[in-house]
C-alpha cells in the first residue's frame, strides 16, 4: 500500500502510560517505529469482538496483551465440551457458563486493568448500531452468514472499520472493510450463499490451530488500523490454507454499482431463504398447550450435541441435514424446532413441500421456550437457565 493512501491513525493517543503499563508493553513498544504514542493510541482504544468462540478466544487475548483499553464480547451462546478442542480460552470447568463470561474472565486474568464489557446477546437489526456504536473498531469473528452481513453492514453505517476472519475445515480468511474510503465486506461477497450451500463447523469440522493463527492475525490486524502502522489488510483478503502450509494474497476493489448499505437485515429471518414464512407457534402458545394437558407432537431438528445441552422430553430427534438429505416418515400435525429459527422454517417448509399436513415452526426455538418454560426443559445446561 502507499504510505500516502494509508489510513490515518485510527485512536488519539491516551493520557501518559502507568509504570506498569509500560513494563507490560516494554517488548512491545521498542519495536521499530512503535514507541509509546502508538502504545497510548492502544490503551485508549474501545474494540468491540463480535463471536467468543475460536476466533474470538484466540483474538482476544492478543488484544488484551497488546494494551487495548477497552473490550466488548458479543456472544449469547454457551460452552461445550465439543468447543474446548479449539475455543481455547475457555476450559472443562466453564462448560455449560456463557462464552462472553468466560472469555472476560480469561482475559482479565491476563489484565485486571482492562475494561471488558460483555453483549451475552445475540445481535439483531434492532440492537446492532446501539451496541457497535460504543466502540472504534469492531472484529468479527461470528461463525454464520447472518451475523457477518448484519456486523459489516452496522460498521458502514457507523463509518467504523470492521476487521473480519472466518474458518471452516483447513481454510481460513482474513479482511479488513471500511466503506466508503476502502472496499467493504459486500464488495467481496455481494449477497450471501443460499442457506441450503452453508456448510459449518458443526457438520465440516475445523482445524483447532488454524483458530489460533486466524484469531490472532484479527488482533494485530486491529492493532495496526488503531496505531497506523503497516499495511492492513484494506482492499485485501488473505487466504490461509493450513494443511498445505500456504496462503494468497487476494485484492480486489469497489463494486461502483453496488446499492449503498441503509438499513439493516432481520438475522432472524435471514436463513430461512426468500420463500414465505410456514405457520409459526409461539412459546407462550406452546406452553398454554402444556399447562391445559396437551401433548403437542414436537420434532426437533438440531444436532445430537446441541440436544444433550438443552432438549425438550420427548420430542422427536431429526436433524435437519437428515432431514434433507433423506424421507424419513413424518406425520402431521407436528411442531417443528431448533435453537431459534432458521433451521426449523426450513424443515417446516420441506416438510410442507412433502405434503405433510398442519406443520407450524416455533418461533424463538428452545432459546424462547427456556426464557417462557424452563421447567420443561432437561439437558446439560438445564440448571444454568
Amino acid at each position: 500500500m502507499d504510505p500516502a493512501s494509508r489510513p490515518a491513525p485510527l485512536v488519539a493517543p491516551g493520557p501518559a502510560l502507568s509504570a506498569e503499563h509500560t513494563a507490560r508493553a516494554q517488548r512491545q513498544i521498542i519495536l521499530p517505529g512503535f514507541g509509546e504514542i502508538a502504545q497510548r493510541r492502544l490503551r485508549a482504544a474501545r474494540v468491540l469482538v463480535v463471536g467468543a468462540g475460536g476466533l474470538g478466544s484466540a483474538s482476544v487475548p492478543y488484544l488484551v496483551g497488546s494494551g487495548i483499553g477497552t473490550i466488548g464480547i458479543v456472544d449469547d451462546d454457551r460452552v461445550e465440551l465439543s468447543n474446548l478442542h479449539r475455543q481455547v480460552s475457555h476450559a472443562t470447568a466453564d462448560i455449560g457458563r456463557l462464552k462472553a463470561t468466560s472469555l472476560a474472565e480469561t482475559a482479565r486474568a491476563l489484565d485486571p486493568g482492562v475494561t471488558l464489557v460483555t453483549h451475552p446477546e445475540r445481535l439483531t437489526s434492532e440492537t446492532a448500531l446501539e451496541v457497535l456504536g460504543g466502540y472504534d473498531l469492531v472484529i468479527d469473528g461470528s461463525d454464520n452468514f447472518p451475523t457477518r452481513y448484519l456486523v459489516a453492514d452496522a460498521a458502514e453505517l457507523l463509518g467504523i472499520p470492521l476487521v473480519w476472519g472466518s474458518l471452516l475445515q483447513v481454510h481460513g480468511q482474513v479482511g479488513v472493510s471500511w466503506r466508503p474510503a476502502w472496499p467493504g465486506y459486500r464488495d467481496l461477497f455481494p449477497v450471501p450463499p443460499a442457506p441450503e450451500d452453508v456448510v459449518d463447523c458443526g457438520t465440516g469440522g475445523v482445524l483447532p490451530g488454524l483458530c489460533g493463527t486466524i484469531g490472532s492475525m484479527l488482533a494485530t490486524e486491529a492493532l495496526k488500523l488503531i496505531t497506523g502502522l503497516g499495511d492492513p489488510l484494506l482492499g485485501r483478503v488473505l487466504v490461509v490454507d493450513a494443511l498445505a502450509a500456504r496462503t494468497r494474497d487476494i485484492a480486489y476493489g469497489r463494486d461502483p454499482g453496488a446499492d449503498p448499505v441503509t438499513g439493516l437485515i432481520d438475522t432472524e429471518r435471514f436463513s430461512a431463504g426468500p420463500d414465505p414464512e410456514p405457520p409459526e407457534i409461539s412459546a407462550e402458545e406452546l406452553a398454554r398447550r402444556w399447562a391445559a394437558g396437551e401433548t403437542p407432537r414436537l420434532l426437533d431438528v438440531r444436532t445430537p450435541e446441541e440436544r444433550e445441552r438443552l432438549r425438550v422430553p420427548g420430542a422427536e430427534s431429526v436433524p435437519l441435514d437428515e432431514l434433507e438429505n433423506a424421507e424419513p416418515v413424518i406425520h402431521g400435525p407436528v411442531i417443528v424446532h431448533c435453537e431459534r429459527d432458521p433451521r426449523s422454517i426450513r424443515a417446516a417448509k420441506l416438510l410442507i413441500s412433502r405434503g405433510v399436513s398442519e406443520v407450524r415452526f416455533l418461533r424463538g426455538g428452545i432459546q424462547a421456550l427456556a426464557a417462557i418454560a424452563p421447567e420443561q426443559l432437561a439437558g446439560t445446561a438445564r440448571d444454568t437457565l
